[in-house]
């Protein structure tokens, strides 16, 4: 499996298993067969409601030989109502023992947006901290204490722009090291990307498919397709695979991690399949040009009238 290094040259797998909307009674399952098929890099987040059952699985894995923890390399992040300096080492606690993992591999802030204690997804003003309540900065200074104390190996954010990475670095003493963000042909982040790459920090796309999946109160009407796009089709057409694994092979040619979910066997497996399909140059720069420009997940869900959240606190303009 090719791998993404990170400055200290460990190394994360640059195909992973993403863990959002695995319902429990299904990510448990899901968890196993990525793990039998090969998969050695496991993303999660406490948000997700889903890592008790994560942690389950990990256990009989390590229990029943089928890996050993050393050879898996597991994500987690630190949600919103958790930002305040006293609450990231306690969350990161909590994370550890549902997982029932002493460290994890990176631990990321999943989002620049800052609840109450307590509040899992803010509605009124109340129930949200503004950046000067909560700078960013003091998060980070809890998240390097996570990596001091050997919680964490490595740490960095989710979902960060421009301006809040360069925000973190100025204040920080570890700068952050991965950057997760949704990106995909529709959404190449390419001048994110290339900051990241400046600054020596690496990144991983999520909802590499589009995110079909995910709530319909959370999706827009007539949205595009990604796995029915024509220039998709084509290109995995030309390679007789599947346009999954286009478009996960697509941030595999970028040298970006790309964590795919599924809770399907067969898919898992296809999923992984993706680090064999070669995409040629051709390939690439039709998905590069391939004519239309998406964000499925457009944060708004943290920007509504009683937030004190703008959009421009979340994304570049491309």
């Amino acid at each position: 499996m090719k791998s993404i290094t990170f400055s200290n040259g460990d190394q994360m797998p640059i195909i992973g298993l993403g863990t959002w909307k695995s319902k429990p009674g299904e990510v448990y399952q899901a968890v196993l067969w990525a793990i039998e098929a090969g998969y050695r890099h496991i993303d999660c987040a406490a948000i997700y409601d889903n890592e008790k059952e994560v942690g389950n699985a990990l256990d009989k894995a390590f229990k029943d030989g089928v890996v050993k923890r050393e050879e898996l390399f597991i994500t987690s992040k630190l949600w919103n109502s958790n930002h305040r300096l006293d609450d990231v080492v306690p969350a990161l606690k909590k994370t550890l023992k549902d997982l029932q993992l002493e460290c994890l591999d990176l631990y990321l802030i999943h989002w620049p947006i800052s609840f109450k204690k307590g509040v899992l997804f803010a509605q009124t003003r109340e129930e949200f901290y503004t950046y000067g309540d909560v700078p960013l900065s003091q998060t980070w200074e809890g998240m390097e204490e996570v990596k001091k104390m050997g919680l964490a190996k490595h740490i960095g954010v989710s979902n960060f722009n421009i301006t809040k990475l360069e925000e973190i670095i100025k204040s920080s003493q570890f700068a952050p090291e991965m950057n997760q963000v949704e990106m995909h042909p529709f959404l190449p982040q390419d001048k994110l990307v290339n900051f990241c790459r400046s600054k020596n920090i690496l990144m991983t796309a999520y909802s590499p498919l589009g995110s079909g999946d995910r709530a319909t109160a959370n999706k827009k009407a007539n949205e595009p397709s990604l796995l029915e796009n024509e220039v998709v089709k084509e290109i995995a057409s030309k390679h007789r695979v599947s346009s999954a694994q286009i478009l996960i092979s697509y941030s595999v040619h970028r040298n970006i991690a790309v964590i795919p979910k599924s809770v399907n066997q067969d898919r898992i497996v296809q999923n992984l399949a993706s680090i064999e399909v070669k995409l040629d140059e051709n390939d690439m720069e039709k998905l590069a040009n391939i004519g239309t420009s998406y964000r499925f997940i457009d944060g708004s869900f943290f920007t509504g009238t009683q937030s004190p959240y703008k959009l421009t606190d979340l994304w570049e303009k491309e």
